[in-house]
């Protein structure tokens, strides 16, 4: 089975990391892959660069920098994995990197957004509900992080 495990750096997205580890210890035969998108370079950005190899060069250390820790996991319990940096609408963009690399399924971090914020926004999660050809399983913090979240959103 190949299991898809997009990161965007967030704790979240390690959490769901963490659960994939459990499956793998519990006795599920997986191959992953990491992924990372980045939103598309918006026509300010453009100006402001020098070359479009600048901007590529930064997109691409922020996609890599949002890999880190989960490799760091993977790397730690012995298990290979392919990854992937792309760019372009997150929801859409995971969709095709499922379809390229044949993935099974696709375990993945719930952001905790409140209703308001995801009806204005989406999510990238509800809208992977919704579009994968494969299973989607949300992963979220366990009770006593989110807890601790609300605390410092409502201080800021």
């Amino acid at each position: 089975m190949k299991i898809l495990l997009p990161l965007d750096g967030s704790e979240h997205a390690l959490e769901a990391v963490r659960y994939a580890l459990r499956l793998v210890r519990e006795g599920l035969r997986a191959r992953f892959v990491l992924a990372n998108v980045q939103e598309p370079t918006y026509l300010y950005e453009m100006v402001l660069a020098p070359d479009a190899e600048v901007l590529e060069r930064v997109s691409g250390a922020a996609g890599s920098h949002a890999l880190e820790a989960g490799e760091a996991l993977l790397k730690a319990a012995g298990i290979e994995y392919e990854r992937e940096i792309a760019s372009g609408d997150p929801a859409h963009t995971l969709v095709d990197i499922v379809e390229r690399y044949g993935c099974d399924a696709v375990i993945m971090g719930a952001r905790g957004m409140g209703r308001l914020r995801r009806a204005l926004h989406g999510s990238v999660s509800h809208e992977m509900l919704h579009a994968a050809p494969v299973p989607v399983t949300i992963v979220r913090l366990p009770a006593e992080a989110p807890a601790a979240e609300s605390e410092s959103e409502s201080s800021s």
